[in-house]
């Protein structure tokens, strides 16, 4: 079968050339395959989590022990979905986390940055597949609810937060997001 660039042809969201491992603050969402609402319920504007939510909290917390340099800021699991802030600390103290990619490459315009932390990738996969791990045990030993192929969707999206403003909006659309639950573009009943 030959090759057919018009097809299957993914194209990254990552912005081209940007290092995801340098000191800064980003913000991350996963969805569940197919929108499926498998972490709980949402009631009179209240996350109420169930075990397999308590699951993704958990691992959520275990993060900063696994990257020594990730510090999950603000975040809030939701029944299909999950945001959060990491914030990537590397090992300066006192430094401005909100990423500011204006250094440029002369030869390829490509953002420059030193590679001094975990990269975005590694942390959001290993969340993945440590908390598809948990939920297949979940589903085999206290019934939970089984998922099809895969319990995330493949990607993820990210937002590198530049300044104070951005972040303050952020927090305020995680922090807010159960309140606003019915009018999210990922409510599913």
């Amino acid at each position: 079968m030959r090759y057919n660039p018009n097809i299957h042809h993914r194209r990254s969201i990552r912005l081209k050339g940007y290092d995801y491992s340098q000191v800064g603050l980003y913000f991350v969402t996963m969805c569940v395959q197919n929108r499926a609402c498998f972490f709980g319920k949402v009631i009179d504007g209240e996350m109420i989590l169930n075990d397999a939510g308590k699951m993704i909290e958990k691992w959520c917390a275990e993060l900063s022990n696994k990257f020594s340099d990730i510090v999950v800021d603000t975040y809030v699991i939701m029944p299909n979905h999950f945001h959060m802030i990491i914030a990537n600390v590397g090992d300066t103290v006192g430094a401005n986390l909100c990423v500011r990619p204006e250094k440029l490459d002369e030869h390829t315009n490509d953002v420059l940055g030193e590679h001094i932390g975990s990269p975005l990738r590694v942390v959001v996969q290993w969340l993945k597949t440590m908390t598809t791990n948990e939920y297949i045990r979940g589903v085999k030993t206290l019934d939970w609810q089984p998922f099809d192929k895969k319990l995330w969707q493949r990607n993820y999206w990210e937002h590198i937060i530049r300044n104070e403003q951005s972040y303050q909006h952020i927090a305020d659309y995680i922090i807010n997001n159960p309140v606003k639950w019915q009018d999210d573009m990922l409510y599913m009943e």
